[in-house]
């Protein structure tokens, strides 16, 4: 029997792990978003930065597991056999859990998770207990679980999100205020003031957080107080005014020497010092999310092994005691987070939705506008009207100088601009140091992502970066990405409980099986996401357009034309192969194809603005030219679309399948259209335009090929089709067929056209 429980302690290990990168790859988001939001140094110097935080606050990092050893459950309540059906059953939920957000690219909480998985495993066997004793019921519950630390969890949870996005939004307001969006034009007494507050609240945060919650804490640094030794902790407690003050003033002081005399950028330095903290907070404390079920096990292992008792009867009141990690553990630990850090791709993944949601300019919307995300910005439209109706004039206008963006210089391609200037990512750095600091020295639970993220979000709404172009998206994906959170508590404790539930029905056979497919969901995962990754790569995405003369434009969108009619030729082709061979699977492949394609094309026509923007005076007709390209790539893809998500609603409904004739028909009109696709992406391939004259003339052609097959079809319905459904879908994918041969035909004349100029 002992076993099984050596190699389920050899599993923990292993998925520890596995959580140590799935868990990384996650929180990166919490240090990461305003420095490479702000673009203030480059990535590899901030990934260098916060890989220096990350391994530090893994060696300083708290050894008591106090959240996996009895922050959640009475450890005396259960026996050891129990306890590693509660550990086992967190362990692989966490990691299917948190890939499950990254491969999604959204960030969660790992502190929720782990705390929520706990929980419902804890409940589980519980239950289990309670069931198998005639002398307990439900409502005996409470003896077992720490109910008032998860009420605690809960109430810290909705409090962080509601606290961090209002204090947020409030800082970034008065600073915008304060210090405007041309910043550098400022005095140097202003940024040194700022820069003095910022690296404060930054060291309070590292002293507090990274510090406070480490076992260097209770290092005795003078025996002789007349009590009891004075402690590190004890110290910064009782001199934390003293301590603020002057670190303040030496720090303001510092500040403007470095403006003055080195002309350094003091909000580059908060930036700096900002993600370092951040990173070194991330690692010293919420270790525990990863490696804390895993070392809390071993101990318990240990314990039992030394015992002697068997596993049914061996009481876990040992894990109530503290207990510290090896240091060589720790540094495994850090060393594993870094290199995650590092190569994880999900990472930055997550890190890129945080930045979309909170950047400063226009630029391609991730999440859809919803019913919720309208009424809540028609709601702040609503209130803001009242609040500046009764504002007086002067801060009105006051307030619109401030937040006057005209007179700072304007990247003419925003996708080479910073998401957000280097003031709001200092803003949001020192605000989530406060907050995360405060509500550490005052013991209430939050999560570190959730404040983070919900600062980010404040400070964009009050430096205006919602505006009427992009509020109900920017809202919409916020409402997502808090919706994910609840659905983490509630999916994680469902989900321990579940597997709690398993392991004991199943033993070790069910843990064995539970960890099988728990490798091969995470192996799917990878290969999947690595699959998409490599797909998108090598995809012939259509870039935009950065020329400002009309020869320029031809060149560039020749390649895009290029990549678009040899996409479009795929897809097409793909629509009737499988509508031939019914095949659902293919055609919904296909249609995220088109999906892909139309995303691209819309990305091309939301450019417009900046392209006309960039224009030269004596170009200006390239506008003309640039728009209708775009319109005829918009119909050719809503004419491939059409032919695409027919034929797939056609085989999904289990409609008849259409008929030979009806096939060796379409079948003949793909051939011709891939030959009449093959001679446009050779022209715009050599840039060749004097040849689509001679494409031009083979319309006729391909229309009179078109109508043949629709006057066939026309004598066999009258003589012998008798289904409705493939009669209509026939007709649909002929006639949109010409619709796309007309708008290519279009397309290819305003090139011909344009070459004559």
């Amino acid at each position: 029997m002992d076993n099984i429980y050596i190699f389920m302690i050899a599993a923990l290990a292993l998925l520890a792990v596995a959580d140590l990168v799935v868990g990384v790859s996650n929180d990166a988001v919490n240090f990461l978003n305003s420095a490479i939001g702000s673009k203030v140094i480059s990535f590899k110097s901030i990934m260098i930065i916060a890989s220096l935080g990350v391994a530090a606050g893994a060696i300083f990092s708290s050894g008591l597991m106090e959240v996996a050893r009895k922050g959640i459950f009475v450890p005396s309540e259960f026996y050891f056999d129990e306890i590693m059906v509660i550990f086992m059953a967190v362990m692989i939920t966490d990691i299917l859990l948190l890939d499950f957000f990254n491969t999604l690219g959204m960030p969660t909480s790992t502190t929720v998770s782990i705390v929520f998985e706990l929980l419902g495993a804890a409940v589980c066997v519980a239950v289990i207990k309670i069931t198998a004793n005639d002398a307990e019921t439900i409502a005996d519950l409470g003896n077992y679980i720490n109910t008032k630390k998860a009420a605690q969890i809960i109430v810290g949870i909705l409090l962080s999100v509601v606290v961090a996005f209002s204090i947020g939004a409030l800082v970034q307001y008065v600073t915008r205020l304060l210090i405007t969006f041309n910043y550098k034009k400022k005095a140097n007494w202003v940024g040194a003031l700022f820069g003095g507050i910022a690296l404060m609240s930054i060291l309070y945060f590292i002293v507090i957080k990274g510090i406070k919650g480490t076992s260097y804490a209770g290092v005795i640094i003078d025996q002789n107080t007349g009590g009891n030794p004075l402690t590190l902790n004890g110290f910064i407690d009782a001199n934390l005014i003293q301590i603020g003050s002057i670190g303040l003033i030496a720090l303001s002081v510092i500040s403007y020497l470095l403006i003055s005399l080195l002309k350094v950028d003091i909000y580059k330095i908060i930036i700096i010092a900002g993600t370092f903290a951040l990173a070194l907070a991330f690692a010293g404390n919420d270790l525990v999310n990863f490696i804390g079920v895993p070392i809390a096990a071993w101990a318990s292992y240990t314990q039992w092994i030394a015992s002697g008792v068997p596993a049914n009867e061996f009481s876990m009141a040992i894990l109530g005691e503290k207990a510290e990690t090896p240091t060589l553990l720790l540094l495994a630990a850090g060393l594993i987070m870094v290199l995650t850090l590092w190569f994880s791709t999900k990472a930055r993944d997550v890190v890129k939705t945080s930045i979309d949601l909170s950047r400063q300019g226009e630029g391609t919307e991730r999440f859809k506008a919803n019913a919720l995300s309208r009424s809540i910005v028609r709601s702040i439209i609503s209130i803001g009207d009242h609040l500046t109706a009764i504002a007086p004039e002067s801060f009105k206008k006051f307030a619109d100088q401030q937040f006057d963006q005209s007179q700072v210089p304007v990247t003419t391609l925003p996708e080479d601009a910073p998401a957000f200037d280097t003031v709001r990512a200092a803003v949001n750095l020192m605000v989530a140091g406060v907050l995360i600091s405060i509500a550490t020295s005052m013991k209430l639970p939050l999560s570190t992502t959730y404040v983070t993220f919900m600062v980010a979000m404040g400070t964009s709404l009050a430096d205006r970066a919602w505006g009427s172009e992009s509020a109900v998206y920017r809202v919409a994906g916020v409402l997502n990405v808090i919706g994910g959170w609840f659905f983490t508590a509630f999916s994680a404790f469902t989900a321990a409980a579940i597997m709690a539930l398993l392991i004991h029905l199943g033993g070790s056979i069910m843990v064995g099986i539970l960890l099988l497919i728990a490798v091969f969901l995470l192996v799917r995962s990878s290969l999947s996401y690595r699959k998409k990754t490599i797909a998108v790569k090598q995809d012939e995405s259509l870039h935009k357009t950065e020329s400002s003369s009309v020869q320029g434009v031809m060149d560039e969108s020749a390649g895009n034309i290029h990549s678009f009619v040899n996409r479009s030729n795929k897809i097409y082709a793909g629509a009737i192969n499988s509508l031939a061979t019914y095949d659902l699977a293919a055609l919904k492949k296909n249609r995220k194809g088109i999906d892909r394609l139309n995303n691209e094309v819309e990305e091309l026509r939301d450019n417009i603005f900046y392209f006309i923007k960039n224009l030269e005076d004596s170009s200006v007709s390239a506008s003309n030219f640039y728009i209708n390209i775009l319109g005829y790539l918009q119909d050719i893809s809503q004419s491939i679309e059409y032919v695409s998500k027919a034929s797939h609603k056609h085989v999904n409904n289990n409609h008849r399948k259409l008929r030979y004739n009806q096939i060796k028909d379409l079948k003949e009109i793909q051939e011709h259209l891939d030959g009449f696709f093959s001679e446009i992406k050779k022209i715009f391939n050599n840039k060749d335009f004097d040849k689509i004259s001679s494409i031009i003339i083979e319309k006729q052609q391909l229309f009179d090929v078109l109508t043949n097959k629709i006057n066939k079809q026309v004598e066999r319905t009258r003589n012998e089709e008798d289904s409705p459904k493939n009669t209509t879908l026939y007709f649909g994918l002929l006639l949109e067929t010409k619709d796309l041969i007309t708008a290519t035909m279009n397309l290819l004349q305003t090139f011909n056209d344009q070459k004559r100029i």
